[in-house]
């Protein structure tokens, strides 16, 4: 097995390099080796490294910048996952490939499930449904995972902002003011990688689209606390910050996010015979193995 994984220096790419590392002959490539903006050269490199894997974790996930960009982020979450899978189609490969919870509006009341129509609300939402579509038109063997709210112990995500402001608050800096009214499901990056491992060590798998994310559901407000209690219990801070929950309309941002981001994954499970543990039990791991 030739595996080609791309974003290979990004927060779920680290994690991914490591858990592909035992099933064969990994070419692990970050932007520097392999700029998923320059079509080209995107298609020079997969054909000379021919793989039987294309594993794409490159994306642009600057959902607030992509505002100002969509040039570049339709760039490198449309169009290149589009010659990804026109490629792998081409040598025969399975495409592996990365999707979010922001390809939908977030005004349905339950979990979503793969058959929802997408309505994203925002630039970044809208260049990773192209990408879904790009994937799915090269007519390749393709599996597209949209997942939620990631976070690692590389790169930025929420976790590790939280864990900053934590260890610069002190009771006499103002309570840390979080949104309280968007729900979704908090999904380790190593748990990502390391089901995504088990998959392409099957010899058979299904082609389509499925929601993977973690178990379970929180609010960003109750995902903050619970970051400070397990990272003082873990003994990353010695006291947890004051927490005071508020709106998204108390907080604005460029561009809007869901109110309902959590994804219903019973089709995984049902397909694959897997599924990542609940959030909180995911974090609780991810920050007994922190090194910051």
């Amino acid at each position: 097995m030739k595996i080609l994984l791309t974003g290979a220096a990004g927060q779920l790419g680290r994690e991914l390099k490591r858990s592909l590392a035992c099933l064969g002959e990994l070419v692990a490539c970050d932007r520097s080796q392999l700029d998923l903006a320059q079509p080209d050269a995107l298609r020079t490199a997969v054909r000379a490294i021919a793989p039987t894997v294309v594993v794409n974790a490159a994306a642009y996930t600057q959902v607030d910048k992509a505002e100002a960009e969509p040039a570049v982020a339709e760039a490198i979450n449309a169009v290149a996952p589009g010659i990804l899978a026109e490629e792998a189609r081409r040598l025969g490969a399975l495409l592996i490939h990365y999707s979010t919870d922001y390809v939908f509006d977030g005004t349905k009341p339950t979990p979503y499930t793969e058959d929802d129509t997408p309505e994203p609300l925002a630039v970044y939402g809208r260049s990773k449904h192209a990408g879904e579509q790009a994937i799915a038109a090269a007519g390749g063997r393709h599996l597209i995972f949209r997942t939620s709210w990631v976070y690692g112990l590389h790169g930025a995500n929420f976790m590790k902002t939280m864990l900053r402001l934590g260890r610069e608050w002190d009771e006499l800096r103002a309570p840390l003011r979080v949104v309280g009214d968007q729900v979704g499901a908090p999904t380790w990056t190593r748990h990502l990688a390391d089901v995504t491992a088990l998959i392409v060590a099957r010899k058979e798998v299904p082609d389509g689209l499925y929601h993977l994310a973690a178990a379970g559901e929180t609010s960003w407000h109750g995902y903050a606390e619970a970051i400070f209690a397990a990272a003082q219990a873990a003994g990353l801070l010695d006291k947890s910050p004051m927490v005071h929950r508020i709106t998204s309309a108390d907080y604005p941002l460029p561009a809007p996010r869901p109110a309902n981001s959590r994804l219903d994954c019973s089709c995984f499970r049902r397909d694959f015979g897997l599924a990542l543990p609940d959030w909180h039990t995911g974090l609780i791991d991810c920050l007994a193995d922190a090194r910051f």
